[in-house]
């Protein structure tokens, strides 16, 4: 049983804000230096998934990003702790993650990516952040802590394996698994495939033309998140958009997930998956339960969107 219990909190790992909100603040910063230069060089795709980073078997990548004729790739390394920049022709680069401010980092950044023959011109101010200040100005956010910032990638690691085989269940329009850095979220969505009523923006520091290009369709997104604006804990999150008459109050799995009015969202804490008895069904009973709650409540054609959890080497029946 012990073994049991040791193995589970490897894979789940206790994530208290309090002990790395710092540090949290900092990388939050970085990856946002790292997504707007993925922005700033890659065309537009539809609900800004051009701009989202993805969970690699180190850390967070942009995935490759073209360049001309040529390619690179940043990627946040939370196993040697640096931030490699690579290009398709062998050449490489690495900026250090340790305790520094974020001026520092994202002047370091720039000056690796000019090495290696890249200019990228970004806009400075962050995004979805109190309060902004322009990256090469940023002094106040300087902590990182290299246990917490690896305990959050393990985190992720988990939640992407369960979030990209519940994604196996949707046969309509979906997202990839993947890490939206203005929110520190790592997130999928469906879609019913109808148009949505104009989204009324208001998002802080986020232009209203990007909210309003998201969320062009209805959604259920669900998705992990390390904390903030009031909910001083990490916590999975689902909502939907429009959301229909009677989801705040609609039955959801597991006892611990309630409706947060103000976030206008289910919320399951993460301590009740990380010391439920089995961490992978806790976390899929919320993500099927408030999914069905929208899809139910908002009248989606489920009979036609849904199918059985994908399985390797088996293709899905089409009859």
């Amino acid at each position: 049983m012990q073994a049991n219990a040791d193995n589970a909190d490897r894979l789940w790992p206790e994530l208290r804000y309090a002990a790395w909100k710092d540090t949290y603040a900092t990388l939050h910063l970085w990856t946002q230096i790292v997504g707007k230069i993925r922005l700033s060089l890659t065309p537009w795709l539809n609900h800004s998934w051009h701009v989202t980073l993805y969970v690699s078997l180190l850390g967070l990548t942009t995935s490759s990003i073209p360049y001309g004729d040529r390619a690179f790739e940043l990627e946040f390394d939370f196993l040697k702790h640096v931030l490699r920049a690579a290009t398709n022709d062998g050449s490489m680069k690495e900026i250090a993650l340790s305790p520094r401010p974020v001026a520092e980092f994202y002047a370091d950044v720039t000056r690796a990516l000019s090495q290696l023959g890249i200019e990228a011109h970004i806009f400075e101010m962050p995004n979805e952040i109190p309060d902004p200040i322009r990256f090469s100005e940023v002094r106040l956010h300087r902590s990182y802590d290299p246990i917490y910032a690896q305990r959050f990638w393990r985190i992720l690691t988990q939640v992407n394996r369960v979030l990209y085989r519940f994604r196996t269940g949707f046969i309509g329009k979906c997202s990839p698994v993947h890490f939206f850095w203005g929110s520190f979220d790592l997130a999928v969505t469906r879609f019913s495939g109808r148009r949505a009523p104009p989204h009324p923006g208001g998002v802080p520091y986020l232009p209203d033309a990007v909210t309003r290009e998201a969320y062009s369709h209805e959604v259920s997104s669900v998705g992990f998140w390390p904390g903030g604006q009031g909910v001083e804990y990490p916590a999975f999150y689902s909502d939907a958009y429009p959301e229909p008459v009677g989801f705040a109050s609609a039955a959801i799995r597991p006892a611990q997930a309630f409706y947060h009015e103000t976030l206008s969202e289910f919320i399951l804490p993460y301590d009740a998956v990380r010391t439920s008895a089995d961490p992978d069904r806790a976390l899929t009973e919320f993500l099927t339960s408030t999914y069905e709650a929208a899809a139910s409540l908002g009248r989606w054609d489920r009979a036609g969107l849904e199918t059985g959890p994908g399985r390797p080497r088996v293709p899905r029946v089409v009859t």
